[in-house]
């Protein structure tokens, strides 16, 4: 009979991921901290930017930052991009990442919104020809915002009056009716790598972001990749951060079908895992464990990478998710200590920081969590911030 070749398994305990989660995603110490945004993006492949605080106080709860130091990565020296990647979602990456998640998840993602909005199109009977229709709007937009160098939606309206062809939608339902194209064709002009989310309007917590070139960021376009090597090349970042992990972990961050996943992973060295009973994989060349370090109070945001990080949670959140995550599955503030999620915060209208355990940490860890919450309260100034997703516990805190 033929001899295989056994795949070694390496068995990680939920103590031992969670020391590795402590390790790799900044929350223990004592720690040398990042540098700066740049660095913590890295560190967790990307920032969550759905609801515009979450990537401010991400980086915060890591690295010794003011706001300022953010809007300048992005903005001025342009070393991280707000863009659109996995599971449609905006986030806020390095520049050295973008390639990947542009050929990963976002074709991916363009090419689906292209087909739905061209059914809208041809519904309407906007033109004979509703794909070359659709392709002149859009190349005509990238050059008004290539003159202009940023532009708001409503300026390039004024310039590509097509902008705001009127469309159909949800015909017949309560939330349906007439809408302008214009976000439509801008979202799918930035799912396609072609133009870039810049400086909001107003604050740092505005979601109303005015539009740039993506040469402003890769002079001569943002660089291709191949999806094969695109994905790979995602699935080892993530592996590195958050590994070890299951197939559906990976499969759920990324947006990817099962085969999808399996094929980026067989391309990698990997060991199989056992993660208390259950199989894992994580990369041939990090499988050592992570010493334990010191615990560390600190409060996230909603939304968090690292809450956000794995489709099985149990090891780091227990029971909590119903207090912590609403219906749709998005995570609210959180309160983690040695690597587990242990309670909710939120901030009411006169800037107080509330929280509330939700298991019993001691006494030590408690004056921790309160002087935690002390140093965001002041870190947060006469800012307010209220996610953009509510949570039950979140809810209950505000009163």
């Amino acid at each position: 009979m033929a001899a295989y070749p056994v795949r070694m398994s390496i068995r990680f305990t939920a103590a031992q991921r969670r020391a590795r989660l402590v390790a790799r995603h900044g929350l223990g110490g004592p720690w040398p901290p990042p540098a700066g945004p740049v660095e913590v993006a890295r560190d967790l492949v990307a920032l969550h930017s759905t609801d515009p605080a979450t990537v401010y106080l991400s980086v915060a709860a890591r690295a010794p930052i003011v706001p300022g130091d953010l809007q300048r990565a992005l903005y001025e020296e342009r070393t991280l991009v707000r863009m659109l990647g996995m599971r449609r979602t905006v986030f806020v990456v390095p520049v050295e990442v973008a390639p990947a998640i542009q050929a990963g998840c976002a074709e991916a993602i363009a090419a689906n919104q292209r087909r739905g909005l061209l059914a809208l199109l041809t519904e309407a009977k906007v033109a004979t020809d509703p794909a070359a229709w659709l392709d002149e709007v859009g190349d005509r937009t990238v050059r008004a915002l290539a003159a202009r160098g940023e532009a708001s939606a409503a300026t390039l309206s004024a310039d590509e009056p097509r902008l705001r062809t009127q469309v159909t939608v949800a015909e017949g339902k309560t939330y349906g009716g007439q809408i302008n194209i214009t976000s439509r064709v801008l979202f799918l002009l930035a799912a396609q790598g072609r133009i870039v989310r810049g400086r909001p309007g107003g604050s740092w917590l505005s979601t109303q972001y005015k539009w740039s070139t993506v040469d402003n960021w890769w002079p001569g376009g943002l660089p291709s990749m191949s999806v094969a090597a695109a994905r790979v090349e995602l699935a080892r970042r993530w592996l590195t951060a958050y590994g070890p992990a299951t197939v559906a972990d990976l499969k759920w961050w990324t947006g990817w079908t099962l085969t999808e996943t399996r094929r980026a992973l067989a391309q990698l060295s990997t060991v199989d895992a056992d993660l208390d009973g259950g199989p894992g994989v994580l990369l041939e060349s990090d499988v050592d464990s992570e010493p334990e370090r010191e615990p560390r109070a600190v409060l996230l945001p909603a939304l968090d990478p690292t809450v956000m990080g794995w489709a099985g949670r149990e090891w780091y959140l227990g029971g909590h998710a119903p207090a912590l995550f609403d219906r749709s599955g998005n995570a609210g503030p959180t309160i983690w200590w040695g690597g587990r999620v242990v309670g909710g915060w939120a901030q009411r209208a006169d800037g107080t920081v509330v929280t509330r355990l939700l298991e019993d940490v001691g006494r030590a860890a408690t004056r921790a969590v309160d002087a935690a919450a002390a140093s965001v309260r002041d870190w947060l100034g006469e800012v307010r911030v209220t996610p953009r997703f509510r949570t039950p516990l979140e809810r209950e805190l505000v009163g």
